[in-house]
């Protein structure tokens, strides 16, 4: 025990400001205090100096010049390495937060300002009802974001009025047990007996949700399309530049919002970020459907027959499931490793490839399939000799080429080679043909055979989508077109909009409906969602990179199973990298540059441009991340794999 004059000696002052919560104005408050006192003791002191009857659990301390929470209470001030210059802020934890959703609606709700980001945005989720909270995140804006906004509140015009829904009295403290969110351990929520719906919205789920107290329709119910002049405010990226410049928002997964400089009742993004997505139920993921995938086009893989769509099985989890049972001395599974059972495809087909100067012109061949390679020869006669030609598609990027108007059904190959891509088309007499042959790519990119389970369901996938694009030009169409009020520009991009008439477009887009209209909601969502996993550019995120020994620019394109190496000009694809031969990767952190090796002694190296490396470091962990979940796991998340494999150095 130390005498008064003995603590006096050893003991110093420290101020502290503490946040009121129905005060504008923070109050200076200097304690006594030595080494030896823990941070809970001084939080004690506080509350008994200010001597305020009120609950100050959410409270804690908050040390400015370090900008670092100070939650481990039982640290000692020593230990913590808090000084008498020490700087503290006595605030609490949970702060108002605006989130704006892919629909222009914005959410007010009370977040953890404390917690990583990956877990506060895990607490927002289940407010919000969206089950896969992994596979989102929250992005900080640029300056150019709300630039057009800004632009016509200084013209005059009318005030932008922002479409606010306040759940200031949601709980999204995961500390609290009366407030599990809109979802439950055991998700049974209650169905319309008819639709199969879930009943009155998802007011009857959860009793004690937040939403029940409140129109929570607005979340579950599908909005109206924005109008012209709201799209106009929308910050619209023109070029990958741009798109990769929006990327750099991206918020440290394993950080606070404190901690990353995000201030009260800021307004950020609530995005999905990870194009992998899990065990999609409709029927569990009213709001998740309508607010965040219709408005993102995201998509997975469709089973039609419980319209339930489950993530395709990525080659990464494949290739460790294969290495489990290697490993363990057993027989890996026959469809992988039976290639006498592997089935082919052989038929004439049409190849062109291009060159400078020359004319686009398909000359036709025998083509035969087997495993993961294309052979042609110049007729079915030679096929038992040497072929022309073998093309591996390991690790190829595979697009349609494809008008379904003017029966054009080609196959666009971008097959990897030493110097960079080989470019070559096939092109098919007709659909069906054209399904089997782009299911056999499709998957052979990805080092798998028609043997594989999932090929059936993606020729039937393809046929479906070549079906919907199918234009139907009956005469119920104009009489449609003549009656109905609609903005095609709402609908289209302004570069298509640009390109066509009003009229064109309104055409086009009521024969596109003609083949979705006679379908339920549910399946006609679902095609829509085939449609955009069809597309290219499909689940593609842009950094701005310098590869080491390069002397320009090239845009990195990060997706669920590969990175691909683009031109920033052009945007052709350069080189593709699968994330099932990548051997390891790692950051040096002092020159910010990426390394990655590769099977067969590849490797690469960058440093990012147009944000941090640690965006382009956690884009890969977590896909790696996102390929290690299992339906046995009941919906628990590894959140220490999660940082493990996302959290750079730490």
């Amino acid at each position: 025990m130390l005498s008064p004059s003995d603590f006096a000696s050893t003991s110093w002052e420290l101020m502290v400001r503490v946040d009121h919560p129905n005060e504008e104005e923070q109050t200076d408050v200097t304690l006594r205090v030595s080494g030896d006192l823990h941070v809970g003791g001084v939080m004690l002191k506080l509350v008994e100096q200010i001597n305020l009857a009120q609950d100050w659990s959410d409270f804690a301390l908050w040390w400015e010049q370090k900008r670092c929470w100070l939650l481990k209470t039982h640290w000692t001030l020593d230990k913590c390495g808090i000084q008498a210059d020490a700087k503290l802020l006595f605030t609490p934890q949970h702060k108002m937060l605006r989130l704006r959703l892919p629909n222009m609606k914005t959410v007010r709700l009370r977040v953890s300002f404390s917690a990583v980001v990956f877990k506060a945005v895990s607490d927002v989720c289940k407010v919000l009802n969206i089950r896969r909270p992994e596979e989102l995140s929250l992005l900080k804006p640029s300056g150019d974001y709300f630039k057009k906004k800004k632009k016509k509140e200084k013209n005059n015009k009318d005030p932008v009025i922002e479409d606010i829904l306040n759940l200031e009295s949601s709980p999204t403290s995961s500390g609290s047990p009366a407030s599990p969110g809109l979802y439950s351990k055991t998700m049974t929520p209650t169905y319309d007996p008819i639709s199969g719906t879930p009943a009155s919205s998802t007011m009857t789920w959860f009793t004690d949700s937040p939403l029940t107290e409140q129109n929570c329709s607005i979340l579950a119910f599908s909005q109206p399309p924005q109008s012209p002049d709201a799209l106009a405010d929308m910050y619209q990226p023109r070029s990958l530049a741009e798109k990769a410049k929006l990327n750099a928002g991206w918020l440290d997964s394993s950080r606070s919002l404190m901690e990353q400089g995000i201030q009260e009742d800021e307004q950020l993004l609530l995005r999905f970020k990870y194009y992998t997505f899990f065990d999609l139920n409709p029927k569990f993921e009213a709001n998740l459907n309508n607010l965040s995938r219709s408005c993102l086009k995201l998509s997975s893989s469709a089973e039609m027959q419980d319209f339930t769509m489950e993530a395709e099985a990525d080659e990464v989890e494949a290739a460790l499931s294969h290495l489990e049972v290697t490993l363990e001395g057993g027989r890996a599974d026959c469809t992988l490793e039976d290639i006498t059972d592997i089935p082919k495809l052989a038929d004439n087909l049409k190849l062109f490839r291009p060159k400078k100067l020359i004319l686009k012109a398909f000359k036709q061949y025998w083509f035969v399939f087997k495993d993961t390679s294309i052979a042609y020869f110049k007729n079915q006669e030679l096929e038992q000799g040497e072929p022309i030609e073998k093309l591996n598609l390991r690790g190829c990027e595979v697009a349609p080429d494809v008008n379904v108007a003017g029966k054009k059904f080609g196959i666009k190959l971008l097959i990897p080679v030493a110097d960079g891509m080989n470019e070559v088309y096939l092109r098919c007499d007709h659909e069906n043909q054209y399904a089997q042959w782009m299911a056999a790519c499709v998957l052979a990119s990805k080092g798998k055979t028609m043997a594989d389970s999932s090929y059936q369901t993606e020729v039937l996938n393809i046929l479906s989508f070549l079906k919907m694009k199918n234009r139907n030009s009956s005469s119920q169409v104009t009489s449609s077109l003549e009656s109905m009020d609609m903005n095609p520009e709402c609908f289209v991009s302004p570069r298509c909009a640009k390109k066509h008439k009003s009229k064109q477009l309104a055409a086009r887009i009521l024969e596109a409906h003609q083949n979705v209209a006679q379908m339920p909601l549910v399946e006609a969502k679902l095609r829509f969602i085939q449609a955009w996993q069809s597309l290219p550019e499909f689940g593609l995120t842009y950094s701005l990179v310098r590869f080491k020994g390069s002397k320009k620019d090239d845009i990195l394109g990060v997706s669920y199973n590969r990175l691909i190496r683009i031109d920033v000009a052009t945007g052709i694809p350069i080189t593709t990298w699968r994330f099932s031969n990548m051997k390891q990767w790692n950051v040096n952190w002092e020159i910010r540059q990426v390394a990655i090796e590769f099977d067969q002694n590849v490797s690469i190296a960058f440093t990012c441009l147009s944000a941090d490396c640690k965006v382009v470091h956690e884009y890969i962990g977590g896909y790696i991340f996102l390929s290690t979940r299992s339906k046995d796991q009941n919906e628990m998340l590894d959140e220490d794999l999660f940082h493990k494999l996302t959290g750079g150095q730490d």
